[in-house]
């Protein structure tokens, strides 16, 4: 199974698009900035099931702005991470994903990509899909008990 990770995507729906038609996952993942850019992107592809967070330019949406859900029997986290304070540490994140048992932690916000796992729980950053000059995503693979997390430049 692959899932198809995004985040702040501010207008770019052209390059969520590529994504979906390069890796054509089972499942999208949106972690906010923004979301009626989801919301357009679910109308495009209206067969791929997508979960979908706000973030902080979201204004008005009344969406949880966390929420676990489970994916191939992994327990996913998903959060765009202003109100965990990512952008100066990941730490109250992490505790917030060991705390409800998550096996993969997915975040946003700091347009930063990064994928880390330590032993226990995979923590991954896609970037941002909508940065005009270097957009990011990430996927997630699950086949059986084997998961990985993978972050990738869009090349258009």
């Amino acid at each position: 199974m692959k899932i198809l990770v995004l985040s702040d995507s501010h207008g770019n729906v052209a390059a969520m698009s590529a994504c979906v038609e390069q890796i054509q996952p089972r499942c999208i993942l949106h972690l906010g900035d923004c979301i009626r850019d989801a919301e357009e992107l679910g109308r495009r592809f209206p067969h791929i099931p997508m979960e979908m967070v706000p973030g902080n330019c979201d204004w008005g949406c009344s969406a949880p702005g966390e929420r676990l859900i489970e994916l191939g029997g992994q327990r996913i986290l998903l959060m765009h991470g202003h109100t965990r304070g990512v952008k100066e540490t990941t730490m109250r994140a992490r505790y917030a994903a060991k705390e409800c048992g998550a096996d993969i932690l997915l975040f946003g916000h700091t347009h930063r990509a990064c994928v880390e796992y330590d032993g226990s729980l995979y923590m991954m950053n896609p970037g941002s899909i909508g940065d005009r000059l270097r957009p990011s995503y990430g996927v997630i693979t699950i086949e059986g008990e084997k998961t990985d997390c993978s972050v990738y430049r869009l090349k258009e």
